[in-house]
């Protein structure tokens, strides 16, 4: 039976009492603070929806994770401990990385009857979305495994703006907020409103029929276009723009 370590800071669920699996290590999960506990506060119904995630461990003794299907495995970047200027970022301040190197693929899908081999090769540098996929630690380091589909592109640079996308996403430079109202007074960070409004600077060879075939996609690039407001993944640029990379169905309407 699972045991459970109850605090004012943190919980803290143990599977070492687990039944075990074959291949997989005693691993330990921490949930952010919840405030003060009282006794008698968290009940077995209080915590029914609680959902655990965290990475699997795979055992030294495998030595190889082959995906099976259009699923990629991709070693996970690092995440910057520090800022540009050396300072110490804390583990709350870390971004979260949604990039990585491509080590393994899977031999693809059928489609009709056409096979279709996965677009990303191995050593390939991807983005992918950024809640995607089950997180492996295998030889030490944090992996990826996920479907093809959630992979936003290819990035063989240090620089969003040369993102390659895939399928039937694009990459568009968001236009500059307002900094002003109608009337001339100048908005803080806080009171401007989130653009959704971009030019296209990229765009996927579009997705896939039931045949296998690409079906081209309906906008290019140079077009000016409004997207939904909270679609797509947010990138911020080496020039300082803001980038956001989505897939076409959130393009509502080409602007002219």
């Amino acid at each position: 039976m699972a045991t459970a370590q109850l605090t004012g800071s943190s919980i803290s669920v143990s599977a070492r009492n687990l039944t075990s699996f074959e291949g997989l290590r005693p691993a330990t999960a921490k949930f952010a603070s919840f405030g003060a506990l009282k006794a008698g506060a968290l009940s077995q119904r209080s915590l029914r929806g609680l959902v655990v995630k965290a990475a699997t461990v795979v055992a030294p003794k495998f030595s190889s994770i082959k995906p099976i299907g259009d699923r990629v495995l991709v070693k996970i970047k690092t995440v910057e401990e520090k800022t540009d200027g050396g300072i110490l970022l804390p583990t709350s301040a870390q971004s979260k990385p949604q990039g990585g190197e491509v080590v393994a693929v899977g031999e693809g899908k059928t489609l009709g009857k056409t096979k279709v081999d996965i677009s990303v090769k191995t050593g390939s540098q991807v983005v992918y979305s950024k809640y995607s996929g089950t997180e492996l630690e295998f030889n030490g380091s944090n992996h990826l495994i996920l479907k093809e589909d959630d992979i936003v592109g290819i990035l063989e640079t240090e620089d969003i703006k040369d993102l390659k996308p895939l399928n039937d996403r694009v990459l568009i430079k968001v236009a500059e907020a307002e900094e002003k109202t109608a009337g001339g007074l100048f908005l803080t960070e806080a009171t401007k409103d989130k653009p959704s409004i971009g030019t296209i600077i990229a765009v996927g060879p579009g997705p896939l029929d039931e045949e296998g075939n690409r079906k081209p996609l309906p906008v290019s690039q140079g077009s000016s276009v409004l997207y939904s407001k909270y679609a797509g993944n947010d990138f911020k640029g080496s020039d300082g723009s803001n980038y956001i990379a989505l897939r076409v169905s959130d393009v509502m309407a080409v602007l002219s």
